[in-house]
């Protein structure tokens, strides 16, 4: 890391850093001390956003790769269920992957992950990326609909090579992709995905979604809670934005303090370490007031429920709620000791400042012509295509091509 005097330091887990430390004194090794490892700040840094410095060279501990993955579609009918099964498939050892996807309240699907070199020949292998490939979402939603809607029905297995399953989520960004479909009133087809390709992944999307204002009306937030109370926030979120998908992501808890997502609250039946993240994409309401409103209930919500959202998302926390949920005296001890008192600290990084926000709106011309339909998705679909970013899928080496 480079600290914000210039220094550069190396910094290590400290957990790894006294179990390998021969050559240096314990005082040296110990997570506290200002040694080689600088333990409290290989903790510290993770999820701070770059206020105590900048990484600049990262290793990396690797896993033997195999050539596929057989995923397994265990679709389920509840919410509650679908929960349970995404803890219950952390606790299988064969599994090398776990998310879920909740289509409905009533149509949830736990996908489960083995790495494998071998496939049965009578499988077919499974793509992603081709433009006439489906997007993996609705791929899963329509291999488990009919379980969806009779009995729990029985999974459903695909093989698909590593580096697809990898990027399986690209082409559509998940399902944010379809939000500008509807956007454009444009049919929502096969042959219409087919036909736009080049603008349906991620980096594409994402650029599009920036450029043209709508990400300001768009709630984008993850959010992770602990596995009690994931079924009640989700309740919450079904009746107040109605948002669907969903997704699920199985969260293993760093010690605190830190800023990554922890939570003191405890999920009887469930191991005490984990969280549940709850991915929330989608149209929010419209109305800058009151999408700032939902955002402030969302927030207020989560933390009732003893949950925390990651820093890339919107945050409209005032300072003193911010701090009554992080450790700011633990924070600025670390701030003086690595001489980053000049860097912006983590609140000013993440809030969004409402009344700031506001006046460029009223000021900004720009602003106020891409809040024209369609104007401001034909100048995002313009600064995509002159980003020429379509050129790093066409041209991707990790596609499956036997």
């Amino acid at each position: 890391m480079v600290l914000a005097d210039g220094e550069v330091v190396r910094v290590e887990n400290p957990d790894v850093a006294m179990a390998t430390a021969t050559a240096t004194s314990a005082s040296d090794s110990d997570s506290g001390g200002r040694g080689n490892a600088h333990g409290d700040l290989f903790r510290g840094a993770a999820g701070a956003v770059g206020t105590l410095g900048v990484t600049t060279l990262m290793e990396l501990q690797l896993i033997e790769a195999k050539k596929f993955v057989k995923a397994t579609y265990h679709p389920y009918r509840s919410v509650g269920e679908s929960i349970t099964s995404v803890h219950a498939e952390t606790l299988n050892d064969r599994n090398d992957y776990v998310d879920g996807i909740l289509f409905s309240p009533d149509h949830g699907v736990v996908v489960s992950g083995e790495m494998t070199d071998d496939v049965p020949d009578t499988a077919k292998v499974q793509t992603f990326s081709r433009a006439w490939d489906p997007w993996f979402y609705l791929h899963v939603r329509d291999k488990t609909r009919e379980a969806a809607g009779g009995g729990r029905g029985d999974p459903v297995t695909d093989y698909i090579p590593l580096a697809e399953y990898l990027f399986r989520y690209d082409r559509g960004g998940f399902w944010v992709g379809r939000a500008a479909f509807h956007y454009f009133h444009f049919p929502f087809a096969r042959v219409t995905r087919w036909f736009l390709d080049d603008f349906l992944h991620t980096r594409m999307l994402y650029k599009a979604l920036h450029a043209s204002g709508e990400s300001s009306r768009f709630v984008i937030q993850d959010l992770a809670l602990p596995y009690k109370n994931a079924e009640a926030f989700i309740d919450y979120t079904s009746e107040k934005l109605g948002i669907w998908p969903l997704w699920l992501c199985p969260l293993k808890q760093s010690p605190a303090p830190t800023f990554h997502p922890h939570s003191a609250v405890e999920s009887p039946g469930f191991t005490a370490d984990q969280m549940l993240n709850i991915g929330v994409w989608g149209f929010g309401p419209k109305g800058r007031e009151t999408f700032v409103d939902a955002n402030r209930e969302l927030e207020h919500r989560l933390r009732e429920l003893g949950g925390m959202k990651w820093f890339y998302a919107h945050t409209y926390y005032g300072e003193e709620e911010f701090w009554g949920m992080y450790d700011r005296e633990w924070y600025d001890g670390l701030r003086r000791k690595y001489n980053a008192t000049t860097l912006p600290s983590v609140y000013d990084k993440v809030k969004i400042d409402v009344e700031a926000d506001r006046r460029e709106r009223q000021e900004s011309w720009s602003r106020r012509m891409r809040s024209i339909w369609p104007l401001g998705g034909l100048w995002g679909i313009k600064k995509a295509i002159d980003s020429k970013e379509y050129h790093i899928h066409r041209n991707s080496t990790w596609k499956w091509t036997k």
